[in-house]
């Protein structure tokens, strides 16, 4: 099992590297199976319009590529209000008999403080992120390895899925993954330049807004805001678009290939670059601290390789306002 840190000039700080797989061809139908057909449920429109896209903030990562600001212009589009959870992709998973990454290759990242002792003891660790242990069997259903399940948390965020994974489920639902722009256009909720999807201040007036770590980074979580794992996908307040989690609960994949160079005019509906060799990741996840991993902020970015998997990343779909999905 190779637990490799992230590499490749990009952040590493949320979840080691995967296995550095090419993208896969996703069919549009599966052998033998039928298309599910659009499924529009559960997505809100956002409209059309200009926003400054990045950050300066002194409190942002510059290495990370989060700036400079930038004038973006983006057509209206549609974007899932929620994370697609655990029930949901069981649903496509019965549909497509669809096999993860996490699956095919035999093991996925699982944060070590969720695991008994024994197995604990017994799973590899990165050097870089010790807190994130190779558990061999863990997957999208068994989320910390053998003798683990979904049930009770079906409306959770479902995680361990891969870019690829995202992607196949995306098109089976008929829609896409949103591009990089569209998903901070539509985390900023209508908001411009602030640092949250609700304002600059993380926890105004002590009222709690998203799922991060609360406590001592990475010994010591208090779960104050009521999780210590991952939340209902509609916890907390939605944005001003209607969209929840934006912050926090578990990164969401992107269509972008990564990179930090940006173009300071990068005129309409841009999709990053042409081929890269990671995909952009976006809103932080449970395990995120402004002592260590201050990426829930909605300027904040990541990226991993298209097969890598963990605990702590999911996605959420987007579709063309003019689509079937829409």
């Amino acid at each position: 099992m190779d637990t490799g840190d992230s590499g490749g000039g990009r952040p590493g700080c949320c979840l080691p590297s995967g296995r550095g797989a090419a993208v896969p061809a996703v069919p549009a139908v599966w052998p033998g199976r039928r298309a599910a057909g659009p499924d529009p449920t559960g997505m809100v429109t956002v409209p059309g319009g200009e926003f400054l896209m990045g950050t300066d903030d002194a409190e942002g990562f510059a290495a990370d590529g989060e700036g400079p600001v930038r004038a973006v212009r983006l057509d209206s589009f549609r974007i899932d209000a929620h994370a697609v959870s655990n029930d949901r992709f069981a649903r496509f998973v019965s549909a497509t008999g669809h096999v993860t990454d996490a699956e095919r290759i035999g093991w996925s990242y699982v944060f070590a403080g969720f695991l008994p002792a024994a197995l604990r003891r017994a799973s590899p660790r990165p050097a870089r992120t010790p807190w994130w242990c190779g558990v061999g069997g863990a997957h999208w259903a068994r989320p910390e390895g053998p003798g683990s399940g979904t049930a009770g948390r079906e409306d959770h965020p479902v995680a361990h899925v891969s870019w690829n994974d995202a992607a196949a489920y995306a098109r089976w639902a008929g829609k896409r993954l949103p591009t990089e722009a569209e998903w901070e256009y539509a985390a900023r909720g209508g908001l411009e330049q602030r640092r949250y999807p609700w304002g600059d201040e993380l926890d105004p007036d002590g009222d709690y807004r998203c799922n991060i770590w609360r406590g001592s980074f990475p010994a010591r979580n208090t779960a104050a805001d009521g999780y210590r794992g991952t939340a209902p996908v509609d916890a907390f307040e939605p944005n001003g678009f209607g969209l929840y989690n934006v912050s926090g609960n578990v990164w969401e994949w992107c269509a972008d290939w990564w990179t930090t160079q940006h173009d300071r005019s990068p005129g309409a509906n841009p999709s990053g670059p042409a081929s890269g060799t990671a995909k952009v990741i976006r809103g932080g996840s449970y395990l995120c601290h402004s002592s260590y991993c201050n990426r829930y902020r909605v300027a904040a970015r990541t990226a991993n390789d298209v097969d890598a998997s963990g605990g702590n990343t999911g996605f959420r779909c987007a579709a063309d306002l003019d689509s079937a999905a829409g």
